[in-house]
């Protein structure tokens, strides 16, 4: 059985934040709106919630953080994934090359690598440390050890990366299992030196041979002379909000029904069983789109 919300979007997808902690200090980070570092959730308990989310006819979870690889148990948890549920991770990179191949054996498909410049300087900038070269080995030890796609994901910031899109295009060019993604920068931060993606988008429009619609928050997916790049704008989008099929788990165990909101969590910790299975749905009824 899926559920569905009141606005009749079915909730297929389930992100689970496996920690607060990080080992980069990027000057835009939102730590998934979580504000604190806090005890994070066990193996058992997150075995708990895929298993309920299983039931519930959700067919792929992705893990975050924070950093999800700082978590030494990492292998466990993708292990602990039903085998009717794709999972994903989301990682900065650092630590992919030495855990590539064991994620994979423990069942992981795919990732997404938050990498937001390909100059060293600037990556430096960005995120207070010198390891770009550690995340291009991590991404080639990926691809070597059969993840894919890979989708590189670029938050786009006003004067500092902006001109880099053509260096990201070149980069993922010719290569099918690589893909960009041009990100809208949150506001969680503070950090107000958010480029202005629908200047790019409309430009992507004109330079792109084929323009494709994904089902997922009708995101759009443009290809550029054998480059593939979608662009990702949550803010003020009536489009990605009306398509949303995602339901959040933060690293302390609660239920977020909505990536803008933090009013309207529920409280999943240490549940278990028909009781969990409740708070579920109690979440899933309280899910409506923040931008109408």
């Amino acid at each position: 059985m899926v559920l569905k919300d009141s606005y009749n979007r079915p909730v297929t997808n389930l992100r689970i934040s496996l920690t607060p902690r990080c080992n980069l200090s990027c000057i835009y980070c939102h730590a998934e709106g979580e504000q604190s570092p806090a005890d994070s959730m066990s193996v058992d308990e997150i075995r708990e919630i895929l298993r309920v989310a299983d039931k519930f006819g959700i067919r792929h979870v992705k893990f975050t953080g924070g950093e999800p690889l700082l978590r030494k148990d990492l292998t466990e948890i993708i292990s602990s994934v039903p085998r009717s549920m794709e999972s994903s991770i989301t990682t900065n990179g650092v630590l992919l090359g030495h855990l590539a191949a064991d994620l994979r054996r423990a069942g992981l498909t795919r990732l997404n690598v938050s990498l937001d410049s390909l100059n060293r300087e600037t990556y430096k900038r960005i995120t207070g440390s010198d390891r770009l070269s550690d995340v291009l080995s991590g991404i080639d030890a990926a691809l070597e050890s059969g993840l894919r796609p890979i989708k590189l994901n670029m938050v786009v910031l006003s004067g500092i990366n902006e001109s880099e899109v053509d260096d990201f295009l070149a980069f993922v060019r010719g290569r099918r299992d690589l893909i960009l993604q041009l990100i809208e920068l949150m506001h969680f931060s503070g950090c107000t030196d958010h480029g202005d993606i629908a200047v790019l988008e409309k430009d992507l429009e004109k330079r792109s041979r084929t323009i494709m619609t994904r089902r997922m928050h009708h995101r759009k997916k443009y290809c550029l002379d054998g480059a593939e790049v979608e662009v990702v704008r949550p803010l003020h989008n009536t489009e990605f909000c009306k398509y949303c099929n995602r339901l959040r788990v933060t690293s302390d165990g609660k239920l977020k029904p909505c990536l803008l909101r933090a009013d309207n969590h529920v409280d999943i910790r240490g549940k278990k069983g028909e009781e969990l299975e409740n708070l579920f749905r109690e979440a899933v009824e309280k899910r409506e789109p923040f931008f109408k």
